[in-house]
């Protein structure tokens, strides 16, 4: 039975280049990203005139296709019509990397790493608000078996991050994924995060960059961990991974086809977890410090640090969105949260989706156009209620150019009040206005006190986008 995107992913692959043109094809929140091995095959213009693709773009070594809201539906369709994989793997040997910037390289490592978890990753972090929000309304809700069950739903993604990190590291680094998992287990595993609740057995204290101490031994050997183990951790896996990653590639160079089944997994974790907990783990730990640190001082400037950061972040994110530039802060707010168990990265950019929305509504409520209001409504309503931006920003806001400028302006303005008020958020969950629970201390201490501020700074950001997009916005100049 024919799927209802199938003619659409049909046209998209023929488009590409057809199927021998690519790589491999993956799918992040709005866009179906492909490699190709020639992007001059593929024909732009026409793919950009496909009905529900909003927009083609260029970025990361990616060749990728954003159709909003949908692109799960069209993913699985290009899937079908290519006769790809799930995960897009057709041709092994991506030789390319070393032709991309370091950045373009970096980018889509993390983006190829985290975009899969995404979904399920915010799903928790709701559930999370949910349940921080019960229990400032009814306290006694904490002690009831069924908080105990739905806090598993909401932090068990959390508490095992890093096995799900080594699952999409190993993919991205083209490693078995169960080897990946392996070692993420072997850094969650409860007897070695049972040690950092025991006594110091020494420490060396390095300033700002913190203090490494170390709980046992490993042939005379200190085993330096943080005080709060590996779970929930991000840096720590992906270090190793990427390093397990190089070891099997090597070893499956000069081990027997008879025993590389078995030898390959024992030396590759094996060698992979000693090293992780002996050097890779402090290196790590030292990196998440100075990272810490770096934005600590960024934000804890006297009297201007946190209205600054935040009002920048704000400012900008929308264009880091643009490029793909956006991934590099995701690891760095998950490290605030699991360091701080607070992040004022993520909490500085509450407004840009509700700014975004404001500004289409306006362009909406003076452009009679039928077509633009067919494409402006539902991205519209994908900023405003799941801060899903892309449709909005690549369909309506950036051909605009000023509306784009407009709804900037606005998440810069939201940014500001984040940063007057000091709100953080203390979770990642979801996106537009399942965001707001992510403002509710878990402690009780500052109550729903934040989530009030960025609901201040979610309103304000939309009049003020509204309001300039409102006064300047002139349909028939845009036309």
């Amino acid at each position: 039975m024919a799927g209802k995107y199938d003619d659409l992913a049909a046209q998209i692959v023929e488009l590409v280049g057809g199927k021998s043109n690519v790589k491999c094809v993956a799918h992040c929140i709005t866009r179906v990203r492909f490699k190709l091995k020639d992007e001059s095959k593929a024909n732009d213009e026409a793919i950009s005139e496909l009905p529900n693709v909003i927009k083609v773009m260029h970025a990361n070594g990616q060749y990728q296709v954003v159709v909003g809201n949908i692109v799960e539906d069209v993913y699985d369709a290009v899937l079908k019509a290519g006769g790809f994989s799930d995960g897009g793997a057709v041709d092994a040997d991506d030789d390319d990397a070393a032709l991309k910037g370091v950045t373009d390289v970096i980018i889509d490592l993390i983006s190829g790493i985290f975009a899969p978890m995404l979904g399920t990753f915010a799903a928790a972090g709701i559930m999370k608000g949910l349940l921080a929000l019960a229990t400032f309304l009814v306290p006694s809700f904490a002690n009831d078996g069924a908080y105990t069950l739905l806090y598993t739903v909401a932090d068990g993604m959390f508490y095992f991050l890093p096995v799900v990190l080594g699952f999409t590291a190993a993919k991205k680094f083209k490693m078995s994924e169960f080897n990946g998992m392996a070692i993420a287990f072997a850094l969650v595993y409860p007897t070695m995060v049972a040690l950092t609740s025991g006594e110091v057995v020494g420490s060396v204290e390095l300033g700002f960059a913190g203090t490494f101490s170390w709980y046992t031994t490993f042939l005379g050997l200190p085993l330096i961990m943080p005080a709060s183990g590996y779970t929930s951790s991000v840096i720590p896996i992906l270090l190793m991974v990427w390093f397990g990653s190089t070891l099997e590639h090597w070893v499956k160079k000069w081990m027997p086809a008879s025993m590389k089944m078995f030898f390959t997994p024992l030396i590759v974790v094996t060698v992979t977890v000693t090293l992780g907990y002996l050097v890779i783990g402090p290196i790590a730990t030292l990196i998440t410090n100075l990272l810490g640190e770096f934005f600590a001082l960024l934000f804890g400037l006297p009297m201007i640090g946190s209205l600054l950061g935040c009002t920048l972040v704000g400012a900008f994110w929308m264009c880091l969105v643009i490029f793909g530039f956006h991934w590099s802060l995701v690891p760095i707010a998950l490290v605030n949260l699991s360091t701080l168990g607070h992040d004022y990265i993520l909490g500085s950019v509450i407004a840009h989706s509700f700014s975004l929305g404001a500004v289409l509504f306006a362009m909406y409520l003076k452009n009679k156009d039928e077509k633009f209001r067919g494409i402006a409504l539902p991205a519209m309503i994908s900023a405003f209620f799941f801060g899903v931006t892309e449709p909005a920003i690549y369909g309506v806001a950036l051909p605009d150019k000023k509306a784009f400028i407009n709804a900037s302006i606005g998440s810069a303005v939201g940014g500001l009040i984040i940063g007057l008020s000091g709100a953080v958020v203390y979770m990642s969950g979801g996106l537009g206005v399942f965001n707001w629970l992510s403002f509710i201390d878990p402690s009780g201490v500052n109550g729903i006190n934040h989530m009030i501020w960025a609901i201040v700074a979610s309103f304000v950001g939309a009049a003020v986008g509204f309001a300039i997009e409102f006064a300047t916005y002139k349909p028939e100049a845009a036309k």
